[in-house]
């Protein structure tokens, strides 16, 4: 369920703009503490003097909890399901059960829990490949994710999507698309059947810091505002894309300014903070839900993983992967939660282990489970049941 406190939209810090080139700073390490550049919010710092400056985030919790305590244990028992979920389909991709392409969730987690809480359960969503996380957090059973990962006929999209294309129509999941930036104007498109059926309800449309720079995003964004569609465009900025960074490969480096371009209200979250999540997709949705049209969100986050299972992430050092887990969402919330005395240590013991045991059952039901036989190569293509196919 939604929350109902919604925060007024922050201003742009500092840190959010481009600083103008650095002068040169003064000898000793005090002064060099002083003339450190700030870093981004979700950026690690570059420098031991920036660190020593302003201080590495680790996982903490606010002097005063911003939500209820059912709010706080959903976040942390969703996240949990998706991270140890990921890590039990790695070490599967290891052992060749699963196979083809598979791109992890760890550490991105917060990215969903946080609209989840901030959302119905009549609203629409769609992403990109990196897709096991949002089915799990919406309520589809990890049976039917994990039989999917094996290409087994229970997979929730019948084994025939595999780790890319993940749907669930039963909790309005529109799928995984393989196609980079495909489906921000699918996205578009759902929002436009939602406003024209007058439902209220809106799509949240997921997509990577890639797909930012493909035509298809700009036609939809420029329709999204013209028609004042109800999408909330989310881009998931773990910094690499698949492999190389923003930084050598976008002339525009701070993602959420590509909206302003549209007139679209635009803006970066911190989406290492669940909390941050929620509020500023919370603000999105009021804005859709009163015909005020769309929000283009720049989630800043982290994979710990590389691109897909397949990718060593040379390109990144321990150190700056070390410094992201320093201020992991999944942390951060657990903190919460034992300081301000919302849980125990044994309970979250115990949801934990409820965890452990959920993805076990979903790994032996895949086991367990068929593959497809070889009619369904031909159904869920055509509407038409009985279309003539040439089959000689």
């Amino acid at each position: 369920m939604a929350e109902t406190k919604v925060k007024a939209a922050p201003k742009a810090s500092n840190s959010t703009k481009k600083s103008s080139a650095p002068k040169a700073a003064p000898k000793g390490k005090a002064a060099a503490a002083k003339t450190a550049k700030q870093p981004d919010p979700v950026l690690p710092p570059s420098t031991e003097e920036a660190k020593a400056a302003t201080g590495a985030p680790k996982a903490t919790s606010p002097a005063q909890p911003e939500f209820s305590k059912e709010t706080y244990l959903a976040w942390y028992e969703q996240m949990q399901l998706m991270r140890k979920f990921e890590e039990k389909a790695g070490q599967l991709y290891g052992q060749q059960k699963i196979k083809g392409f598979c791109h992890l969730y760890i550490g991105q987690e917060a990215c969903v829990a946080g609209a989840v809480s901030a959302l119905t359960k009549d609203d629409k969503w769609i992403t990109a490949y990196r897709d096991h996380a949002h089915p799990l957090a919406l309520g589809t059973s990890p049976n039917a994710i994990m039989a999917e990962l094996y290409a087994k006929a229970t997979g929730c999209s019948k084994g025939k999507g595999g780790s890319m294309h993940m749907f669930d129509k039963e909790v309005n999941f529109i799928g995984g698309h393989g196609i980079v930036g495909a489906q921000v104007p699918m996205g578009a498109g759902i929002a436009f059947a939602e406003k024209y059926n007058k439902t209220g309800n809106l799509c949240i449309c997921y997509m990577g810091d890639g797909a930012v720079r493909q035509g298809a995003l700009h036609e939809a964004f420029n329709m999204a505002m013209l028609w004042k569609l109800p999408v909330i465009f989310v881009v998931e900025n773990n910094g690499y894309a698949m492999g190389t960074s923003v930084q050598r490969t976008s002339n525009v480096t701070e993602l959420h300014h590509i909206g302003r371009g549209y007139d679209m209200p635009s803006e970066p979250v911190n989406a290492m903070n669940v909390e941050d999540v929620h509020n500023a997709v919370a603000r999105a949705a009021e804005r859709a839900r009163a015909g005020e049209g769309p929000t283009f969100l720049e989630f800043k986050t982290y994979r710990y993983k590389g691109h897909s299972m397949s990718d060593p992430a040379k390109y990144r050092t321990k150190e700056e992967l070390e410094d992201y887990r320093s201020r992991d969402a999944i942390e951060a919330v657990r903190h919460t939660i034992l300081t301000h005395n919302m849980a125990t240590e044994e309970d979250l013991v115990a949801i934990d282990e409820k965890i452990k045991g959920q993805v076990a059952e979903s790994v032996e039901f895949a086991e367990n489970s068929p593959f497809p036989t070889a009619d369904e190569l031909y159904k869920d293509v055509y509407v038409q049941q009985d279309y003539p196919y040439i089959r000689d």
